[in-house]
């Protein structure tokens, strides 16, 4: 393992849950390559061999070039499987057994969903309808799907808000071909559910960063931590008043797998650390002030159209762990520390140059 801030990660997972409950079994994750996928399929062979398990790890990607830079330097990759699909055009393409299923595979490139709303709706949509349609054919044993903070639409609420409140999406937005395609996509686990008997369950993840994001990654954790690192000012192209809802990577790793071995069939779950909560604007000054010393500052450059960023509409969310606790889990990790083990892992990377 060459990040040391990510093997400290995957240790700590292991701690936290009962990997033993997975042994003999076969776990397919899809959206492998992606942030939670990978980090999924790295924590799962990670324990396997940690604990000495015979846990199978399918890890459904699009591509084996950019799977083979991701997971090329695990050790006992024996254990890893790749199945090649498209959730778009194509099903997935594997016909042996499964026990469990993580379903991560989606647009979450803003712009992307600005340019490309149709393809956004659309796999999501049908993506998740072959993942179900797959895992009732296939009798598994439990289904996780990893939904978003942005199914709650804009809320306008000062205190924590569970799993049955949702806010207003404006349909007639192309940005809103995400958050409403994830709703659809949380009621297809529910009519799945019911019609079916499949044990699926909803993960709403926060905006989750750390350790694993990719070198591509350019939202605004990762051009905050940029800056951080650069000692260059943070420049906002919003007044940024929204209020961010953040969990950290192992923490919402952590989350999905006791939801997967615990969460009750057609639940949906907030992941979400709790102190976390603040204005954007308001994560802009701490970064500058706690993690540059003061050295930078936060500036703004507000375009007169920001729709070509592809922003969510301004929101006021606080979400509520609640329901997570009650399985036993907890968030770890603070803001600032999630910064500087982002800032870490972006230096082991090469994502940006060594400053320590």
């Amino acid at each position: 393992m060459k990040s040391k801030v990510l093997a400290r990660d995957l240790e700590n997972i292991s701690k936290r849950v009962c990997f033993q409950e997975f042994d003999n079994s076969t776990v397919l994750v899809t959206g492998a390559t992606g942030l939670i996928g990978s980090l999924l399929v790295k924590t799962l062979i990670f324990c396997s061999r940690k604990y000495k398990l015979n846990i199978k790890v399918v890890a459904c990607v699009r591509s084996v070039e950019k799977a083979d830079r991701i997971f090329g330097d695990m050790e006992d990759s024996a254990n890893l499987e790749y199945c090649v699909s498209d959730l778009l055009s194509g099903e997935i393409n594997y016909d042996k057994a499964v026990d469990y299923i993580i379903h991560t595979a989606a647009i979450t490139n803003s712009q992307m969903m600005v340019k490309s709303p149709v393809d956004t709706a659309m796999v999501a949509i049908n993506g998740t309808n072959k993942v179900l349609k797959f895992g009732a054919a296939h009798k598994v044993k439990s289904v996780v799907y990893i939904s978003s903070m942005e199914v709650y639409g804009q809320i306008n609420q000062t205190n924590k808000i569970s799993e049955e409140t949702l806010g207003y999406i404006d349909i007639t937005k192309p940005r809103s071909s995400y958050p409403e395609s994830k709703r659809m996509c949380e009621c297809l686990c529910a009519a799945y559910a019911e019609q079916y008997d499949l044990n699926v369950k909803v993960v709403r993840l926060a905006q989750t960063f750390g350790a694993g994001i990719s070198r591509e990654e350019n939202r605004v954790f990762a051009q905050f931590a940029r800056s951080v690192i650069n000692m260059e000012n943070i420049v906002l192209h919003t007044h940024g008043q929204s209020e961010g809802n953040y969990v950290y990577t192992a923490d919402a790793v952590a989350a999905i797998l006791l939801v997967l071995l615990h969460g009750k069939k057609a639940e949906i779950y907030n992941v979400s650390n709790e102190e976390s909560h603040m204005k954007i604007c308001e994560m802009a000054e701490m970064a500058a002030k706690e993690l540059a010393d003061g050295k930078i500052k936060v500036v703004y450059d507000i375009p007169e159209d920001s729709k070509a960023y592809g922003y969510a509409p301004e929101t006021h969310l606080w979400m509520d762990s609640s329901k997570m606790k009650a399985l036993g889990w907890e968030a770890q990790v603070s803001l600032k520390e999630s910064y500087v083990r982002t800032m870490e892992w972006m230096e082991d990377i090469g994502m940006v140059r060594k400053t320590r």
